[in-house]
């Protein structure tokens, strides 16, 4: 399993940047490979992903949720295995710090071999930065969901 960290500061409040982050369905505007995010329920969220040509699908489970804090999450099912947080930090009033930090186990060949050769690593990166992109020309979130999901509400891991 590899372990992905980004951090980047972005021009909004932290109340912006956590309520954009949580609004899945928006990732595909800022992730490269992020084909579509079907939010479920407030907990689960089913991914399609196509990265290299290879196409896949998977869901996730959100385990604990803090308001403007964090959100971390996991796969439950599919062929890609992940788990990870993002946290948020108030810098001032009008600034904050997002980091994410995620560990993924490539499956595949194709996969393997971006790993590899920091394919992932990059990816992310730039996930990030298009994020920081994508909120500061908003200038305010598109949404927000402000409930609280506590890791003993979720379900056993993989």
């Amino acid at each position: 399993m590899s372990t992905v960290k980004e951090m980047v500061e972005v021009d909004v409040p932290v109340h912006a940047a956590y309520n954009q982050w949580t609004q899945f369905e928006e990732f595909p505007n800022f992730m490269e490979g992020v084909e579509e995010v079907r939010q479920i329920d407030d907990r689960h969220n089913h991914w399609t992903t196509k990265i290299g040509g290879v196409k896949r699908e998977f869901d996730t489970e959100i385990v604990d949720q803090l308001p403007d804090e964090r959100i971390t999450w996991r796969s439950t099912s599919g062929d890609t295995r992940q788990k990870g947080m993002v946290r948020f930090e108030r810098v001032d009033d009008t600034h904050t710090r997002v980091e994410l930090v995620m560990d993924v186990e490539p499956t595949g060949a194709v996969e393997k071999a971006g790993d590899m050769t920091g394919v992932i690593d990059r990816r992310v990166k730039g996930d990030m930065k298009r994020f920081k992109q994508y909120i500061e020309q908003r200038g305010g979130e598109t949404g927000a969901w402000r409930g609280r999901i506590r890791p003993e509400d979720a379900g056993p891991s993989l």
